[in-house]
């Protein structure tokens, strides 16, 4: 390729990139205007207060209501759309989380020395936002926080799939297909609902060298202010390692954490007078 070619091509994917960037820069403006009046915004009133030309802001509105972040009202007028409620109570759930969970976290590896995980679910995987852990855990299991697993092959992710109605469980198992990663994996759906069906009864999930050969893993749940599962705690040990009293401990750290959350638990479950 020519030296004058090449010119011409980084100048055209600088141009495309500064043009990216300068849409990302309009809609922000348009979600900051919308934000400033509480009942919805006509186009000619969004155009003035962000400096763009009518049909530019039409056309990005346009755009942004395909994608859920602004609505239409009536008489052709704009608002702020749902999709960024939904966005709005995941971060805030995450964040409030986080926060809530890292002291109890460190006490619960101090306690056991092993590692702690803190995950939520997003769509078919969980993903992992927080840990505490040590050198000496010695496991290549101990992901990076923002790493991912599937569900079917977690303690925490069982958790949630025992959340869902068999219909959802069913969808979860077709399009997935339930893949293993060893020779202990649940692959068989008949045994997947078995194994959620022994999570609700325990209230507790467990992953017996699932996702990995030589590692087990014990889940609690973490429940908000309204009861709901917003996250799930594991402790992940070498199975030779894993002691069956660190459970109750790890079920006492979630329950510390839910309670930091506002969750009022039934007087009937375990630790909940502490």
């Amino acid at each position: 390729m020519s030296t004058s070619k090449t010119v011409k091509n980084a100048r055209s994917t600088g141009e495309v990139a500064k043009t990216a960037i300068q849409v990302v820069e309009r809609m922000m403006n348009l979600l900051d205007a919308l934000a400033e009046k509480e009942e919805s915004s006509s186009l000619k009133n969004l155009a003035a207060q962000t400096s763009l030309h009518p049909s530019t802001a039409h056309r990005i509105l346009n755009d942004m209501v395909a994608c859920r972040l602004v609505e239409r009202g009536d008489g052709g007028t704009y608002r702020l759309g749902l999709k960024l409620l939904e966005l709005g109570n995941l971060v805030k759930a995450r964040l409030s989380v986080r926060e809530a969970a890292q002291a109890p976290m460190r006490s619960l590896h101090k306690l056991t020395g092993e590692t702690v995980n803190l995950s939520v679910r997003q769509g078919d995987e969980i993903v992992y936002i927080d840990r505490a852990y040590s050198e000496r855990s010695g496991m290549q299991v101990v992901r990076a926080i923002g790493g991912r697993a599937p569900l079917h092959l977690t303690s925490v992710g069982k958790l949630f799939l025992s959340s869902d109605d068999a219909n959802q469980v069913r969808a979860y198992v077709t399009r997935t297909g339930l893949s293993g990663h060893t020779r202990n994996s649940i692959t068989d759906a008949a045994k997947l609902e078995a194994a959620l069906n022994q999570v609700r009864k325990d209230g507790n999930a467990r992953d017996d060298e699932e996702l990995e050969l030589g590692v087990s893993c014990f889940a609690a749940a973490i429940l908000d202010d309204a009861g709901k599962l917003v996250a799930g705690l594991s402790l992940s040990s070498p199975t030779d390692r894993m002691q069956a009293d660190w459970l109750k401990s790890l079920q006492d750290t979630a329950l510390q954490i839910s309670k930091g959350l506002g969750y009022k638990p039934k007087t009937t479950e375990p630790g909940s007078a502490a």
